[in-house]
């Protein structure tokens, strides 16, 4: 299993370093293979004709392709002269064809829409809506790629296999199935601590008997033509860098960056071993869960995981709109997603960096007394859950979590798809806790400056002393506002704070940005089903009880 290169700043980078040599040395010894045989010269030619010929031509094929995909953006451009409303429609023809240029571009769209820092709110929040186009590939391929990764004919890998996908990405989907026990019987058990125990118990490489599971299969061939959109976007990156009122955007160094976000995403075993290292920082909380990745069977293209059988967050918070969820539930929900938060973000340092209700599930579990381990079992959870989720309307479903409250059941928080997260390394942990803790002391000018000064490229700042201005008005504004209403939105207060990051060209980093997203996202989740809580008290709440560890 892949291993975290020691040059890495953070686990993750790590990760990285080791996947890229991987392949890097993989490609090496193919080619050297074929070159010491008695081919070599065939294969000289052959390599030749694709380093220099097909490589090429593919790339300047696909450019022709995405110019004239986003003719009509260069065109419509005038558009977005005239007010507000020829701006929104200009941003949705720029979101269309985004959806039409393929998984690239859904890509880079939806990583936009996270950097209000460089882009116009009013795009953020058009391209917060950006969705993938891509269509399943074939079930004969999904069959093939199985049948390499576990080495035995398809039929006899799986007790059953749901052919319809449950979900399609821009880079890979998801199948549903049960393991045979001619595949189980292969695995080897290693003995960890679970969590769901005072004692150390077995806990499976791989699933139980009958157990469903989730399995990720890459999208053929998504590699290469990732590669060559990242060199198209690197192309108009570059070019748009010349201008001089871009420059201090650095482009060049924000496409390099969403190069290493694609790349991640392209090896499915880091995927697996994040949700391990979630797994290992939650290991003492019984409420909030990842999947279990079966690590024996996860390689680059493949990943198979324990499925998780809950309520999407997003079916909760209908609930809460339409006034059917009771609030006993709701606290308990809104607590321990900004707990969760909070341990990933203060003692972790390890956040799930997309964190939509879409990829948030709540389970039921029955805890004992002093809520230190849990009596119902594996089963009954289970059970519980598929009961919920055939509940004809809101109404019935309503009815049936009152009674799991009155009878004594607690959410259980499951977070899935963790494919990216960000981690801070030491100089930006550092400057994260110092910012927060300057705006949790409303100190809005040392806030100010400490944006500054922290920044990629301070020297390209416009007027920083009205910038750190701007930051105490808008921070005594929320001051205020906590003493007449009792609670205050530190994702309100960093959004803003974002939107004049962009105006005064201050640099942030991406992970600092990453951050500040994630946090707008579960306090946005936190508020919505507790309208009164306040992530300023937790975080003082949860520091004064846990501590900021040193690194």
């Amino acid at each position: 299993m892949l291993k975290p290169a020691p040059q890495g700043d953070t686990f993750e980078q790590g990760l990285f370093i080791s996947s890229q040599r991987e392949l890097e040395d993989e490609h090496a010894r193919y080619r050297e293979v074929r070159l010491s045989s008695r081919w070599r010269w065939i294969y000289k030619v052959r390599f030749f004709l694709v380093d220099y010929v097909w490589d090429p031509l593919h790339t300047i094929g696909r450019f022709v392709e995405l110019s004239v995909i986003f003719l009509p953006v260069l065109l419509t451009i005038p558009v977005g002269w005239f007010g507000t409303r020829g701006e929104k429609l200009w941003f949705k023809i720029l979101k269309i064809s985004l959806e039409n240029a393929g998984a690239s571009f859904v890509k880079l769209g939806q990583w936009a829409a996270s950097r209000t820092d460089i882009f116009p709110r009013a795009l953020c929040e058009e391209l917060g809506s950006l969705h993938s186009n891509s269509k399943a590939h074939s079930l004969s391929y999904t069959k093939s790629a199985l049948s390499q990764s576990f080495g035995l004919p398809f039929d006899e890998i799986f007790q059953e296999f749901n052919e319809t996908p449950v979900g399609v990405g821009a880079i890979a989907q998801v199948y549903t199935a049960t393991l045979s026990k001619k595949v189980l019987e292969n695995v080897e058990f290693h003995a960890v601590k679970n969590k769901r125990s005072w004692f150390n118990t077995v806990f499976n490489d791989a699933p139980l008997p009958n157990q469903k599971v989730a399995i990720k299969v890459m999208h053929p061939n998504v590699e290469q033509e990732i590669h060559r959109d990242l060199k198209v976007m690197n192309f108009f990156a570059s070019a748009i860098d010349i201008i001089p009122t871009m420059e201090w955007l650095s482009l060049p160094d924000e496409v390099k960056n969403f190069g290493i976000l694609m790349n991640l995403q392209l090896d499915l075993r880091i995927e697996a071993l994040n949700l391990q290292r979630f797994q290992e920082n939650y290991k003492d909380d019984f409420f909030v869960n990842f999947p279990t990745p079966y690590l024996t069977y996860c390689n680059r293209d493949i990943l198979v995981e324990e499925y998780i059988n809950g309520l999407q967050m997003s079916t909760i918070l209908e609930l809460k709109q339409n006034n059917k969820l009771n609030n006993e539930l709701s606290h308990k929900l809104s607590d321990k997603v900004i707990d969760s938060f909070l341990h990933m973000l203060i003692l972790g340092n390890f956040i799930h960096s997309d964190l939509h209700p879409g990829n948030i599930f709540v389970r039921f579990v029955k805890p004992n007394e002093m809520n230190n381990d849990i009596l119902s079992t594996d089963v009954q959870r289970d059970q519980i859950s598929t009961k919920l989720k055939k509940a004809d309307d809101l109404e019935t479903l309503s009815s049936e979590l009152n009674q799991l409250t009155e009878m004594g059941f607690y959410p259980e928080v499951c977070y899935i798809d963790a494919g990216l997260v960000t981690e801070l390394n030491e100089k930006n942990r550092v400057n994260f806790i110092a910012l927060f803790n300057a705006l949790a002391e409303f100190d809005g000018y040392k806030a100010g400056e400490l944006m500054i000064e922290r920044s990629k490229t301070p020297e390209t700042a416009i007027d920083p002393e009205i910038f750190a201005l701007k930051t105490e008005r808008l921070v005594d504004k929320i001051k205020q506002r906590t003493f007449t209403l009792g609670t205050v939105s530190i994702g309100d207060l960093l959004d803003r704070m974002l939107s004049m990051v962009r105006v005064h060209h201050v640099r942030m980093e991406g992970d600092f940005v990453s951050v500040v997203v994630a946090i707008l996202l579960l306090e946005g989740i936190g508020r919505q089903l507790d309208p009164d809580m306040d992530l300023f008290a937790r975080w003082v709440w949860f520091t004064l009880l846990n501590g900021i560890p040193e690194h």
